[in-house]
């Protein structure tokens, strides 16, 4: 388990749209651009093994890509390698921290000095929320899955404890950068499952649409 006293003072950074790790979960990748194949190679020779996951800030065409402040950092837990040099790898998300500097250097990926504090809730104990309604979450999720085809194990989510279950929704749901950063930023599992509502029923009353209007 780590502590506040493990925690890296730079880390790599891998920018990647729609892919939101949170604390205490897990995200698979697909590693396989030559950047990011160097930056896992790298990763695996540190003692600590974390990739902070960040999402990019939608900028006008033509312009640099920007990237938000607070990612969340994971450390890689499994990999496998293919047969022709890629990597399919799992992050484990240990905890969210905010980006202070780009780390000059010659390694073909972005490294950042890390600020982790204000988010020691992510070194602790898994969060509950007990005033979750799950039959009432599970429904509106239902509609939700049924509006995008989207399928999933029932079964799991009916018996998942509440940060799994919030957690894995918000990592899975194909929301948008701004919405998926507003899950992560989320400052603790009630307030995420609070914006995960609002962004489930938004999208069921054609958000989409009205943010075209």
């Amino acid at each position: 388990m780590f502590s506040a006293a493990d925690l890296p003072a730079s880390i790599p950074v891998f920018p990647l749209p729609g892919a939101l790790l949170l604390p205490r979960a897990r995200l698979p990748l697909h590693i396989f651009e030559p950047r990011y194949l160097a930056m896992l190679d790298d990763t695996l020779k540190t003692s600590h093994r974390l990739i902070g996951m960040v999402q990019p800030l939608q900028t006008p065409e033509g312009r640099k890509n920007r990237l938000h402040r607070i990612g969340c950092a994971g450390r890689v837990t499994g990999f496998s390698e293919t047969e022709d040099g890629r990597y399919m790898i799992t992050l484990s998300g240990i905890s969210r921290f905010r980006m202070l500097r780009e780390v000059e250097g010659f390694a073909p990926y972005l490294k950042a000095d890390a600020d982790w504090a204000g988010f020691d809730r992510d070194l602790g104990r898994t969060e509950h929320d007990p005033d979750l309604d799950r039959d009432a979450f599970l429904g509106l999720l239902g509609r939700y899955f049924a509006a995008q085809e989207l399928n999933t194990d029932w079964d799991s989510l009916h018996e998942a404890d509440e940060e799994l279950l919030i957690n894995s929704i918000s990592m899975l749901c194909p929301f948008d950068v701004e919405d998926k950063q507003a899950l992560l930023e989320a400052p603790d599992l009630v307030t995420r499952r609070e914006t995960l509502i609002t962004l489930l029923e938004f999208a069921l009353r054609g958000g989409d649409e009205e943010r075209l209007q």
